[in-house]
């Protein structure tokens, strides 16, 4: 018995994407620090403990995730996928709320010891009910009624992050489709015209669809400070804040500890990545940028070895949630792309959030997991 037991761990072990856990952890591990730092600092609260346990629990999540057969569960999508709407639908009823008053998605649930984004599982029950729609169609996605329930499936939650007001994520729910179609095969033929009719539909948007303050996100980013009126100035007040912040780091930053920190709103969330600057410089901004592609070029190298299209797809859903996030949140931080409520992988805080991406990587180290094929970087062999 002890003997079994000790020959499936070691190849359990020996199967374990372990660099990829090792990454994902040590990110939650950095996410811990900083905010162990804002508290210590008295610019936040005590939310590194929260933020602790989220991490020990997603990794352990990921473990368990990686040890089951992805094929096997992703054809429970009429459990997993009704779930996280039905989640989603509690926030238009009594426990549905607003965090701050100065926004206006509705899209957390209060617990009363919690609370809860529940959108966050959706992404990836949409993932992995996505990949296994593309995986029992085929070679038949360019057909039209096929492509017509394909967007029907999207549209479905994007529709619900819609009417919660979140532009963040449905922002991302579109990126992960589009990723995800693409990586099935989508013919160039139906491309090319949508690439045509874009400018289109967001002259469309802009126009009818965008409120003032949406449209004001995107104009402080061309509007020079001079001419920016009391409106303009008062929603570029954080990203300007973040750019101060991230310049007060200089080279090699001011240390974890007793600096003069700059503040900036909402720092332990989507501005993260500011106080990295402020307390490891330059060089730590690029070291964390660094392992953050990392994790994203494993993720898209892992879609490589998967054994069949199904792995391929959820490897590249869960690449294209964890890319779009880190290349939009730090271009809010940067100045090059508007404020709308996207985290940063791993480092922000928020309990849903860190455990939504450790389920996803759970995801990709199933695929790595159950892979029958290795996959070098010019070849592959059985």
């Amino acid at each position: 018995m002890v003997n079994k037991l000790f020959g499936f761990l070691w190849s359990y072990f020996r199967k374990l994407d372990k660099k990829l856990f090792f990454a994902v952890v040590l990110l939650g591990t950095i996410s811990v620090l900083l905010l162990y730092s804002m508290g210590i600092n008295e610019l936040r609260g005590d939310l590194y403990q929260t933020q602790a346990l989220t991490v020990v629990m997603g990794a352990g999540a990921a473990l368990f995730i990686s040890a089951l057969d992805y094929k096997k569960f992703s054809k429970l999508w009429f459990l997993y996928m009704p779930a996280a709407i039905a989640l989603n639908m509690l926030t238009f009823t009594s426990l549905g709320f607003q965090p701050h008053d100065n926004v206006d998605d509705k899209a957390w649930i209060d617990l009363g010891v919690t609370t809860l984004q529940p959108s966050e599982f959706l992404k990836i029950a949409f993932i992995l009910s996505f990949a296994f729609h593309l995986y029992k169609l085929g070679d038949n996605i360019n057909k039209l009624p096929h492509l017509i329930l394909l967007g029907i499936h999207a549209a479905v939650p994007m529709g619900i992050v819609f009417m919660q007001g979140d532009d963040g994520t449905l922002v991302i729910f579109i990126l992960i489709t589009l990723s995800m179609l693409f990586a099935a095969g989508l013919s160039w033929k139906i491309i090319i015209p949508a690439l045509i009719v874009m400018p289109a539909v967001f002259y469309a948007a802009w126009e009818f669809v965008l409120k003032p303050h949406q449209k004001g996100r995107f104009q402080v980013l061309y509007t020079p400070v001079e001419e920016r009126d009391a409106y303009l100035e008062q929603l570029a007040y954080q990203q300007d804040r973040g750019l101060l912040a991230l310049g007060s780091g200089k080279v090699f930053g001011n240390g974890l500890f007793g600096a003069d920190y700059v503040y900036v709103p909402e720092a332990q969330n989507d501005f993260i990545f500011t106080y990295v600057g402020q307390c490891f410089g330059f060089v730590g901004c690029v070291i964390l940028i660094a392992l953050l592609g990392y994790v994203c070029f494993k993720t898209i190298a892992d879609s490589r070895i998967a054994k069949d299209d199904l792995g391929k797809y959820i490897c590249v859903g869960v690449w294209a949630l964890i890319f779009f996030h880190c290349l939009l949140n730090l271009g809010m931080v940067f100045y090059v792309t508007p404020v709308i409520g996207v985290w940063l992988p791993f480092l922000s805080q928020g309990g849903t959030a860190m455990l939504a991406a450790f389920f996803g990587i759970g995801l990709v180290m199933s695929t790595y997991s159950h892979s029958e094929k290795t996959y070098r970087m010019f070849y592959e062999y059985e």
